[in-house]
């Protein structure tokens, strides 16, 4: 015992110098070169240092050797690499010496840790051990420079640092007006959106520092959602890809080119959950599935934020909308949200959690009300769970006028509902104008603290110092690379990569897909096969649709002469009177025909009578979905489904291509097309992609991330649904007493995780390393051979979910819990393993406790939800 504290008090004044830099002075390298060979002990560490997600590089990394009399203290330092990866091998320690790893870098706080060596020679000589470090940010010297301005601002200029504005801009720059001018000038402005471009943003940023009291500089944000001038598929899209790091580097792209236009503030990711396709905005999202879309929410912050925030090339992401924006009721944007905590807590938290845990620089409101209380004047969410639970550390921003919004909900004038914005944890206030002509007047009535809005100030300013822009207000403003790194010819291609990627083959009757590339006809028909004013969807503000490229063209430049294209309409996008004029008074640029809709159709069948095949192009146009843009009919517009009837009456093959930005109701559709192939909206390089997979350069792997409903009427539609007391099942279809419809089947037309390929793939039996398991260290081995049996090479995703039928709660029949995409060449075959834990196993009690009970569970594998293989297992305490 004596001996324990004695090495303790050493190790703590030892620690003590370090800090003191007692040590450092001191310091001497160990001379290890004629070491002694007998009595020794040997380790070797590998690992990697991290912060959160981010890997830090060129960080020094010393193992330093304690003598037993602790008289001789050496070290021998070594680097971290570029990636953050450290390997120190043959590490020879005297049995006498004791090792502790100290490593430092530059803006962290030092950390140590001592290296376990065996107790004895004999037993062990070497160690391996493989270590990831998480390193904290030493935070003194931003803390030092926000508290310094803090203490020279005004009240009305801390205010001010809470005011976002919007700008528009032109060729020429910014368009101020004399009212924005002395709002800058009074220091009234802390962070602009909607202006981009470095002409523009320099001539703000010049106006903000030469003629405001403290020369604060701006954040600039833009909706970067899916792309900001190369335009990658819709975040629905790009989410069946089910492939992380392509769905992290459209996100590395994106931040380049929005830095390279100098903006350096992004709203996205959006990680809303969403079961219901009627709203719009589930376009903008990554699907039904809380677990993957964890994945995915982490993985677009990365890709936005870096490995430092101060980079050129790195934005700070603001994930939204907080919270549950996307469990609107009947699918109507902007509509009440109402859902039991535990609810909340298994379905549609898990992302927004992700997106903090990746180290989210900010947050963005959503319109809602959440337990009767709107998200923006939410205490509970903004502060009691977001900051004090998930110790979220960055700066929470409303949605476009948000704050005002609260009046309409019914809680109180602009300055009553400003005041509660600012006490529930809001600290940016877009376009409301409520922080900055009310704080200072609930101040003066003991509404609002001094101390809460310098709070709200000191996170802004922060992440002005984590951006760099408190150094050099113009870093991110660099006209060279507006040239260089914005729509180049690597981002396209990137782009064309995504977007056949994303691609979902939803049928394929025979085999007609993929095309012949020669000695074939094809009619190319539908509103959107010589379209490109679609192609980006929703959302690419900062997009140029003259720059896409359409079907038509893809195809005419990957076939040329080699097969013949007969290309007609065939019908217009829309022909409702009441939609066309309200989506063309928003910019849809929906062009009726002078023809009428029998002219149209008889050209198409013409051209058909002349072909071997009909691909039809057909969908939404990009303003039926997004914000603002629920549908309450989520099938294809009826003047479209017309041309369709006609050419399915033809007896030619029909191939759908749909574009659209989400899932659509196609059980008509899917009786009579011999294929269907959803591309969403692809971009800019769609119709580049859309040629090479329907002539099978690319073969399509993609899996809906979002259930394909049967009919409106059963919407909500999801693949972890609960069982209730009365589970139907169809294979009874006279036992009436139980939970399903009358004239429809319970079951979806296109199932969550569901996607063909060209060729086909078979599962082999589950095999399983034990079916009892016992506490929290065990772990359960799990494994298939996937084998690729048909004739084209291919991807496909193996899907594992669990299900637990007995729990303190009732949990879903069952929950996506891992998967591996695999390439097979034709023939080829593959074990794909996988490795259960307890923390699999793990769901919310009714007290929200996360935890995990003993008991029975089913283990799933297959190509979707629907298609699996399972196994019984039992897991004890």
């Amino acid at each position: 015992m004596k001996t324990f504290i004695f090495l303790t008090i050493v190790l703590h004044t030892f620690i003590l110098q370090v800090r003191t830099n007692e040590y450092i002075q001191s310091q001497k390298l160990c001379n290890r070169l004629n070491f002694p060979t007998k009595n020794v002990r040997q380790v070797s560490i590998t690992g990697r240092l991290i912060d959160r997600t981010i890997y830090i590089s060129n960080a020094n990394i010393e193992i330093i050797y304690i003598s037993s009399n602790h008289r001789s203290i050496c070290s021998t330092l070594y680097h971290s690499s570029s990636n953050g990866y450290f390997n120190l091998t043959n590490v020879v320690a005297q049995f006498d010496e004791e090792l502790l790893l100290r490593v430092t870098a530059p803006g962290y706080k030092i950390f140590h840790k001592k290296i376990p060596l065996p107790l004895s020679y004999e037993r062990l000589k070497e160690i391996q051990l493989n270590w990831q470090i998480t390193l904290t940010k030493d935070n003194k010297h931003m803390k030092s420079i926000v508290d310094t301005l803090l203490a020279e601002m005004t009240l009305d200029e801390k205010i001010g640092q809470l005011n976002l504005e919007g700008v528009g801009f032109n060729d020429d720059g910014p368009i101020i007006s004399d009212t924005l001018r002395k709002k800058i000038q009074r220091g009234e402005v802390g962070a602009v959106l909607n202006i981009f471009t470095p002409k523009a943003v320099r001539q703000l940023q010049e106006l903000a520092i030469n003629s405001s009291r403290l020369k604060v500089p701006f954040i600039f944000g833009f909706d970067v959602i899916h792309g900001h001038k190369t335009i990658f598929p819709v975040p629905l899209g790009l989410s069946s890809t089910w492939n992380m790091s392509l769905i992290e580097q459209s996100a590395r792209i994106a931040a380049r080119e929005a830095t390279a236009d100098a903006l350096n503030w992004v709203f996205s990711p959006m990680v809303d959950i969403a079961h219901d396709p009627r709203w719009g905005r589930i376009m903008e999202g990554s699907g039904e599935d809380p677990w993957l879309g964890s994945l995915v929410a982490a993985a677009m912050v990365r890709g936005y934020q870096g490995n430092n925030l101060s980079d050129v090339d790195t934005v700070l992401a603001c994930f939204k909308h907080f919270g549950l924006y996307g469990a609107a009721e009947a699918g109507r944007d902007y509509n009440t949200v109402d859902m039991s905590p535990l609810r909340m807590y298994e379905f549609y938290l898990p992302p927004y959690r992700a997106a903090v845990e990746a180290g989210a620089g900010s947050v963005m409101t959503s319109f809602n009300e959440i337990n009767g209380v709107p998200s923006t004047a939410n205490r509970w969410l903004l502060t009691d769970l977001l900051r004090n639970q998930w110790n979220f550390t960055g700066f929470v921003v409303t949605d476009a006028t948000a704050i005002s919004e609260l009046i309409n909900h019914g809680l109180g004038n602009l300055q009553e509902v400003s005041a509660r914005a600012l006490n529930a944890g809001v600290d940016l206030d877009m376009g409301s104008q409520g922080f900055l002509t009310t704080l200072n007047q609930s101040f003066q009535e003991g509404k609002v603290t001094e101390q809460t809005i310098d709070q709200a100030c000191r996170l802004v300013l922060e992440a002005k110092y984590k951006l760099g822009l408190l150094d050099d207000p113009f870093h991110y403003v660099n006209e060279t690379r507006a040239h260089t790194d914005i729509f180049t010819k690597e981002n396209r291609l990137a782009a064309r990569d995504f977007a056949r990627r994303s691609f979902v083959l939803l049928k394929n009757d025979k085999q007609i897909l993929p095309l012949a590339r020669s000695n074939l006809t094809v009619t190319l028909v539908g509103p959107l096969a010589d379209d490109r004013r679609n192609l980006l969807g929703a959302w690419s503000g900062g997009g140029d649709w003259n720059q896409a490229v359409s079907v038509l063209e893809g195809i005419n430049q990957l076939m040329g002469n080699n097969i013949q294209v007969l290309h007609v309409k065939g019908a217009n996008l829309l022909e409702d009177p009441l939609m066309l004029k309200l989506l063309n008074a928003y910019g849809g640029d929906i062009i009726l025909d002078n023809r009428t809709a029998t002219e149209m159709i008889d050209e198409a069948l013409q051209a058909a009578q002349k072909s071997d095949i009909i691909v039809a192009v057909v969908g939404e146009t990009q303003g039926m979905t997004g914000e603002a843009a629920s549908r309450a009919d989520i099938g294809l517009p009826v003047c479209q489904q017309r041309l369709l009837q006609a050419l399915f009456q033809t007896g030619k093959p029909v191939v759908i291509v749909l574009m659209n930005g989400r899932p659509m109701t196609l059980t008509w559709e899917d009786q009579y097309a011999t294929a269907i192939l959803e591309t969403w909206f692809a971009g800019t390089e769609a119709g580049n992609a859309i040629a090479e997979v329907l002539f099978g350069y690319y073969n399509p792997a993609g899996k809906l991330t979002a259930t394909f409903p049967r009919s409106v009427g059963q919407i909500p539609l999801y693949y972890n649904k609960k069982n209730t007391g009365r589970p139907y099942n169809s294979s009874d279809f006279l036992d009436r007493y139980k939970s399903r419809y009358l004239d429809i089947p319970n079951d979806p037309l296109y199932p969550f995780g569901y996607g063909l390929s060209y060729t086909t793939f078979s599962f082999g039996p589950l095999n399983v390393d034990k079916t009892e398991l016992h506490g929290d260290s065990d772990h359960l081995n799990i494994s298939v051979v996937v084998s690729n049996t048909g004739a084209y090479d291919g991807e496909e995703v193996v899907q594992l979910y669990i299900g637990d039928p007995v729990a303190s709660v009732t949990r879903a029949v069952r929950e996506l819990k891992n998967f591996q995409k695999i390439f097979l060449q034709v023939r080829e075959r593959k074990e794909i393993s996988f490795i259960v834990t307890n923390d699999d196993l793990k769901f919310f009690d009714a007290n929200l406790n996360y935890i995990w009970e003993e008991g029975v569970f089913n283990i799933y594998i297959g190509p979707d939800s629907v298609n699996t293989q399972s196994v019984q297992i039992n897991w004890f305490k």
